[in-house]
């Protein structure tokens, strides 16, 4: 036919673990002929499933590089790691590939430096797997926000809160490490679980602003329950160069379940948006409402590649430096408090079992309602506030 143009070859590196989420989006577009799956990466055998299927004439690789030289894709999405996703996506874009990168792209401010400049240097492009970021629920409070029936907007805040068993920290090598084989790694509950929430909160600001917001100070108490390097619990008080401030108030050791939340404050109003679910109340509805809709990551980076000029990318690695510039200020904070003893209750056995502490899903949410962190609130087990300057 006159005009064909092949589909558009990809390529997962990482395709275990979170990878088959990838896998799982992949799977119908291969089937219709709107990209072709061409290789999968991963240096453990790569497990097949209903929803992931590795289709017929698919190579599978354990070195990236070798598949590169291989296989030759258009796409790489890269779900490692995050102290792995600099150096396999230098490689990838030299080899002429745009990214898919997994969240959080990168750990430093220097890193999302270098890998910009290895995107404008290849004239390649590199999409972010925030996929909240594509939320119909989301267009529809910045759009209320636009539209002023919030009034003035005074404070951004999320709260979520979860719990994982042990097993989950040893489920890989990085897991709750802030540092392997020299590098960060920051898996932390703000870094990694809860990074949609912050994104979510800095999107909000971003449409208020008009531009990525961009911190100028933070201020954080972090905490754990385990013999980790990196917190399971925090609250993050952001502060802009023009805005309100946003709070972050998260933990992964509660008793009770908060999806997560992202609540704005204005002078004649407030909205509340569950970004997992996409359910958004707005000043005069009587209850949450679903707000269907969510732009998938990979189909619009495969839009974009048609039509850049009218098909933006919806979280391009620009969009993310803010979130990395926490990152960078996180570095510096001290090892998070360890909370035990009768403020921690513990259930199950085994790797199921958890630990969840006591009261915290009220004290997150009195932080997000006044905007104040736990020491501030007078809360006993209260760490002294880290402070930095990030301007």
């Amino acid at each position: 036919m006159n005009g064909w143009v092949p589909p558009t070859t990809v390529a997962v590196i990482g395709a275990n673990g979170h990878g088959h989420w990838h896998r799982r989006v992949i799977a119908p577009l291969h089937a219709e002929g709107r990209l072709r799956l061409v290789a999968l990466v991963d240096v453990a055998p790569v497990r097949d499933e209903r929803e992931a299927p590795v289709p017929p004439g698919v190579d599978v690789f354990t070195d990236h590089r070798a598949m590169l030289a291989a296989a030759r894709p258009e796409v790489v999405v890269i779900c490692t790691p995050p102290h792995t996703h600099l150096p396999i996506a230098r490689d990838a874009v030299a080899a002429g590939a745009d990214l898919l990168l997994e969240k959080p792209p990168v750990l430093s401010l220097a890193e999302h430096h270098e890998l910009t400049d290895a995107l404008a240097a290849a004239g390649r492009v590199a999409q972010v797997g925030f996929q909240a970021l594509g939320s119909a629920a989301l267009t529809a409070l910045t759009d209320a926000l636009a539209a002023g029936r919030l009034g003035t907007v005074t404070g951004i805040a999320t709260v979520a809160a979860w719990q994982r068993p042990d097993a989950y920290y040893a489920r890989s090598a990085w897991a709750g490490r802030r540092t392997l084989d020299g590098r960060p790694s920051l898996d932390g509950a703000l870094a990694n679980p809860f990074a949609h929430a912050v994104m979510q909160c800095l999107a909000v600001a971003e449409a208020l602003g008009g531009v990525p917001p961009w911190p100028v100070a933070i201020e954080v108490e972090r905490y754990r329950v385990r013999p980790i390097e990196v917190e399971d619990t925090a609250v993050l008080r952001v502060r802009f160069r023009a805005g309100p401030p946003v709070l972050a108030a998260v933990t992964m050791a509660s008793a009770q379940f908060v999806p997560g939340e992202v609540t704005v404050t204005g002078t004649t109003g407030r909205a509340v948006l569950e970004y997992p679910t996409d359910r958004l109340r707005l000043p005069g509805d009587a209850a949450p409402r679903h707000v269907p809709g969510r732009q998938g990551l990979l189909e619009n980076l495969l839009a974009h590649r048609v039509d850049p000029a009218t098909v933006p990318l919806i979280a391009p690695l620009a969009r993310t430096a803010p979130f990395t510039a926490l990152l960078d200020a996180l570095r510096a904070a001290p090892e998070p408090r360890l909370l035990d003893g009768e403020l921690v209750d513990a259930v199950g056995d085994g790797d199921e079992r958890v630990l969840r502490i006591r009261g915290v899903v009220e004290v997150l949410r009195q932080a997000a309602e006044q905007g104040a962190l736990p020491s501030e609130q007078g809360v006993p087990w209260a760490v002294p506030t880290y402070r930095a300057d990030l301007a």
